[in-house]
């Protein structure tokens, strides 16, 4: 096969990288829109109603009008999928890179991204080091964008279960939520991760909010009523509907241990696929 310059690899995959960061504050996911028009028909509560108002209308006008969903486009978590004919080397953290700064001009985004302790602002939601960008394998070249918000991870959390904890796993995610409350402009979608170690189970439950949220296992929705049984609701004012869907990723996991962590995402669960050509 004949070798291709990186310079063409850089370009093409900071092209998508700023396209799918564009597509994800603008546009949400089909299923995304299914869960909450089916949860807007469902409710019973006049306020919270008058809310489902509110974000059908905020949904329709950002894809009118081709801006952000939300003045907070989040902190950008990215994940990329090489086929093995990809070459790995920081050429492709440095075109994520220029790809996020594309988008935080072109969008544009808000410069979300500061240093953690003297608090200053990259301009451009980069930072000072590279960006998160998580890596696997597969048949296609994609970048997989996942815009967080502050509102939603701020009351997201972790916890180190006993085995013998198993039964208080429901416990943790709706206590989650319960702690939450209003703060992560509900209703929510809750990505949930079982196993692996401390910061494995804390990437499960990320990646959790990656899948299609208009379904869900026996277990998820188990889980998900459970949150629902709070009457939290939209917006936190009370209304049927508090989570939109919990979804679930697990990994084997220590003999002694049992992690449980909870990703918080708003209703506005944004992210967005786009292949890589080159």
């Amino acid at each position: 096969m004949q070798k291709r310059e990186p310079d063409g690899l850089r370009e093409a995959l900071a092209q998508a990288t700023c396209r799918a960061m564009r597509d994800a504050v603008i546009y949400l996911p089909p299923d995304v829109k299914r869960a909450v028009a089916s949860a807007a028909a469902s409710e019973t509560n006049a306020v919270a109603q008058g809310e489902y108002e509110n974000i059908t209308k905020n949904i329709l006008a950002a894809e009118r009008l081709g801006v952000p969903l939300c003045q907070d486009t989040g902190v950008p978590v990215v994940y990329l999928t090489i086929p093995p004919e990809i070459p790995f080397s920081r050429v492709l953290f440095d075109a994520v890179a220029d790809g996020i700064r594309r988008a935080t001009s072109d969008v544009p985004l808000r410069p979300n991204v500061v240093d953690p302790l003297t608090r200053d602002n990259s301009g451009d939601n980069t930072g000072t080091g590279m960006p998160a960008v998580h890596v696997r394998p597969g048949n296609r070249f994609t970048v997989t964008v996942l815009p967080k918000g502050a509102g939603a991870e701020n009351v997201s959390r972790i916890v180190m279960l006993l085995p013998s904890d198993k039964d208080c796993i429901e416990r943790v995610v709706a206590e989650t939520m319960l702690i939450a409350g209003g703060r992560p402009c509900p209703p929510v979608v809750l990505g949930v991760g079982i196993g692996g170690t401390y910061d494995s189970a804390a990437a499960l439950a990320k990646e959790a909010l990656l899948q299609p949220i208009d379904q869900m296992t026996a277990f998820e929705q188990q889980l998900c009523d459970a949150v629902n049984r709070l009457g939290i609701g939209p917006m936190g004012l009370g209304g049927n509907t508090t989570a939109l869907a919990v979804k679930v990723k697990m990994a084997a996991c220590h003999t002694a241990s049992l992690p449980v962590a909870v990703n918080v995402q708003c209703w506005a669960n944004r992210h967005a696929t786009v292949e890589v050509e080159w």
